[in-house]
């Protein structure tokens, strides 16, 4: 997946998923508060409803996601 410069997600994600930065940066936004920027080469992983998040990214990012 792709997204563009200045990108930000609509709406709270509930789904769980596996996720690499290949490049760019991208900023995960969870429901709590919480705030992780990630780079190229990080992944983080969220299971099904464990915790709402959203995504952006201001420089844009491709990324590979696993539902």
């Amino acid at each position: 997946v792709e997204y563009s410069k200045n990108y930000k997600a609509d709406h709270w994600c509930q789904k769980g998923h596996i996720l690499l930065v290949l490049s760019g940066d991208l900023t995960t936004e969870l429901d709590d508060g919480r705030v992780f920027t990630l780079s190229a080469g990080m992944s983080y992983q969220v299971a099904d409803y464990a915790e709402a998040h959203r995504s952006s990214t201001s420089t844009g990012a491709q990324l590979f996601i696993v539902d």
